[in-house]
This record gives structure tokens, C-alpha cells and sequence, in this order.
């Protein structure tokens, strides 16, 4: 049964809709599957390790063994859920296995919902439209990232897309949550922002069922101040994406759709959903 609360231009969902998790035994994931179930979630959790996950996460989470990069046995796992969380990464801002978790996971998973428009909760993270730095050289990872989210923009499903700041590097009074836009913040160290794990989880979720979340992506960091407890209020002063878009509003120009190796733009073309996508031409 769908728990969608749905009018005219939203579609949030609200518990006890089921919700997969994809990354779920990483250190963001096991905490989503934690606030989902906190909130009342019925919680799909996708593992590459059963006998890992049955230590990591809590036991009323339904655990499905399956490796996101491959496509096989996903429309199964798909079916049914309400919302899908994602957290996967493969930590490598150079990019060696970022193609295929953060760039292949999304895709194989988005690929295998079918006609399906579940609500989605993308993970990237801040500054992921940087694509060269002096010292790193080439940010290839973030390149497979930025691409992730293309996808999830043109596919046609309601979403929000969190960039957090540099994990648990917070000051003991650093609990409010601010939103950022236009991925202006490139020192590549904690200056760009902070945030902790628990927070980005609860931002995930929240966003779930939150109506001023809906279409946008934001960079999450945490400030001084007290814990926010207001999502709508939280989200309702960012604006959303601009339909028929690629990249995130207010976003510096990135990587033409031209530009694109051909694969990838097959991929999106596959994926978008008709109307959606503006630069249809450069396909």
C-alpha cells in the first residue's frame, strides 16, 4: 500500500511507507535505517554483506543481500518501496570506484523502478561541482557524483539532494542546521561547512516527508546555535531546481550534456522522463 500524501504539486511520504536504503551499513546509511525506523519507517535495507549488516543494523529492518552495482535482482528489491535513501560512496574523490557506486549504484537502482516515481533522497556531498583542485588534481569522483545527481533529476521522481559539509567535525555548540546553495564553498577542508552523521541522516528522512524539500538540492552544514526542529521552515527559503535542468539551481556552469562521454548521455536519455530534460538536442 502506497502512503503517499500527494496534491497538486507534491508528493511526500509519510510513515508507515517503506523506505530503502541503499548504503545502508555505511557509517551515513546504518543511521538513516536507525531515524527511519525512529520516525516509524518501515525500513528496506539493501547490504552487500548479510552477515555484516545483521551486527551493524537494527533487527526490525527487513535486510536484502544484493551488490548495487550490478542491476541483477533489483526490480524485485525496488518494487513496493515508497522512497528510496541514498547513501553509498566509494570514497575516492580520484574516481577509481566511484563510476561504478556512485554513478552505477543510482543508475541501476532508478533503472530498475521502472514506471515507478518513488520519492528520492540523494547523498553527494559539498563542493561536488569542483572538478579540479591545485593539489588533488582532477576530482573524478566528484565528477561520477555530480553525474548521480543528473540522474536523479531527469528521472522524473520527486526528490531532494543533501551535500553535506565534512563529517562530525562539529564544535560542541554547533546544532543548526543551515542550508546553502550554488556549491560556492571549494577550500576542499572542514572551512566549507560541518556537519554530523546523525544530522545528515535526520535531513534525509526529514526530507522525506517534507513538502518544501521537494525539487531542490542544497548543501547542509551546521552552525551555533540550537538543534533546528522546523524542516518545512528549514527548507521553505531554498529554491528549487529549475525544471528541464540538468545541474541544481544557482549551481556555476558545469560539464555541457555535450561533453558527456556518449554512455552517459545514453544513460540519461534512458533514464529522463519525457519533457524533463532540456538539452535533449545535444543527445
Amino acid at each position: 500500500m502506497c502512503a503517499y500524501l500527494v496534491n497538486s504539486e507534491t508528493a511526500v511520504i509519510t510513515p508507515p511507507a517503506t523506505v530503502l536504503v541503499v548504503g545502508a551499513t555505511g557509517s551515513i546509511g546504518r543511521l538513516v535505517v536507525a531515524e527511519a525506523l525512529r520516525q516509524g519507517y518501515k525500513v528496506r535495507a539493501l547490504v552487500r554483506d548479510l552477515v555484516k549488516a545483521k551486527k551493524l543494523l537494527p533487527p526490525q529492518s527487513e535486510l536484502i543481500e544484493c551488490d548495487v552495482t550490478l542491476s541483477a535482482g533489483l526490480a524485485e528489491i525496488v518494487r513496493g518501496v515508497d522512497a528510496i535513501v541514498f547513501t553509498l560512496g566509494a570514497g575516492s574523490v580520484r574516481g577509481e570506484s566511484a563510476m561504478v557506486v556512485d554513478y552505477g549504484g543510482v543508475r541501476n537502482v532508478l533503472a530498475a523502478r521502472g514506471h515507478l516515481s518513488p520519492r528520492v533522497a540523494l547523498m553527494t556531498a559539498i563542493g561536488v561541482t569542483k572538478r579540479v583542485d591545485a593539489q588533488l588534481g582532477v576530482l573524478a569522483g566528484h565528477d561520477w557524483k555530480r553525474r548521480s545527481e543528473r540522474l536523479v533529476r531527469v528521472s522524473g521522481c520527486p526528490y531532494t539532494i543533501v551535500r553535506p559539509g565534512w563529517f562530525d567535525c562539529n564544535g560542541a555548540d554547533q546544532h543548526r542546521l543551515v542550508l546553502l546553495q550554488g556549491d560556492s564553498r571549494w577550500a576542499s577542508d572542514a572551512t566549507d561547512g560541518v556537519v554530523s552523521r546523525h544530522q545528515i541522516a535526520e535531513v534525509l528522512v526529514r526530507s522525506l516527508s517534507t513538502v518544501a524539500a521537494e525539487g531542490k538540492t542544497v548543501e547542509l552544514v551546521a552552525e551555533q546555535g540550537a538543534s533546528t526542529q522546523d524542516f518545512e521552515a528549514l527548507f521553505a527559503p531554498t529554491d528549487a531546481d529549475i525544471p528541464r535542468e540538468l545541474d541544481a539551481v544557482h549551481d556555476r556552469d558545469n560539464m555541457p550534456l555535450a561533453d558527456e562521454p556518449t554512455w552517459v548521455r545514453d544513460e540519461l536519455a534512458s533514464l529522463y522522463q519525457p519533457g524533463l530534460l532540456k538539452h535533449d538536442d545535444a543527445n
